[in-house]
């Protein structure tokens, strides 16, 4: 198979199965038409493992065959970009990525128009997220290995940062990497997640617990 009828898909892995998907995440919620576009484009059967390419547009996180790491599911990924986006005053802007994993949330965020920084911890990952990056049309994503822990400081300030990856606390390094007015996105918690939006103001921060959500850990140190 060529790299445009992989990128296009075929069967399960087809346009019209991203179709599909597309109309589940409008049924559970999903508005934001910039990010529902970015998901019907995007191929994320690219991003996962070969074996599991059938199960791509399945409303599920897969696992990536590294350290236990997964690719989210379709929704909490279109879930935490509507966040962003109407987050934004503008469209667009910088946007420090936690955790690349296989690249898939780096071309959406792409897709949207986005400064991308990414860091990931783990090499292979990253080696593979560069790969996947390589086969889409925009692939300007700066991606680095680091402890998301630390950001990207020689980068920041950043008008979102948006993490893939639950702490058990709010890094104190992220919210010092935001611009005034900007959003960092962050599951919190242990066995009990929720999805945070904190967003940087005159007075503070401001802080909104939204829903229950399910991530890996997110760990200190890089491998």
């Amino acid at each position: 198979m060529n790299s445009s009828s992989s990128l296009a898909g075929i069967g399960m892995t087809s346009r019209r199965t991203r179709a599909r998907m597309v109309e589940r995440l409008r049924a559970q919620g999903i508005k934001n038409e910039p990010v529902l576009a970015a998901m019907a484009t995007i191929p994320r059967h690219i991003f996962v493992e070969e074996a599991l390419a059938s199960r791509a547009y399945e409303d599920t996180a897969l696992p990536l065959g590294v350290s236990g790491q997964t690719i989210s599911q379709p929704y909490i990924v279109a879930r935490m970009l509507e966040i962003l986006c109407e987050s934004q005053k503008d469209s667009g802007g910088k946007v420090l990525e936690i955790g690349a994993g296989c690249g898939y949330q780096t071309a959406l965020l792409e897709y949207l128009g986005y400064d991308v920084y990414a860091v990931e911890r783990n090499k292979s990952l990253l080696r593979r997220a560069r790969k996947n990056l390589a086969q889409m049309p925009r692939n300007r994503a700066r991606l680095r290995h680091a402890d998301g822990n630390q950001g990207w400081p020689e980068a920041a300030p950043f008008d979102g940062i948006i993490a893939a990856a639950a702490a058990l606390a709010v890094p104190q390094e992220l919210l010092r990497q935001l611009v005034m007015d900007g959003v960092l996105l962050l599951p919190v918690g242990g066995s009990e997640q929720y999805l945070y939006r904190i967003q940087k103001t005159s007075q503070g921060f401001s802080e909104t617990r939204l829903e229950s959500v399910r991530f890996v850990p997110l760990l200190t140190g890089v491998e």
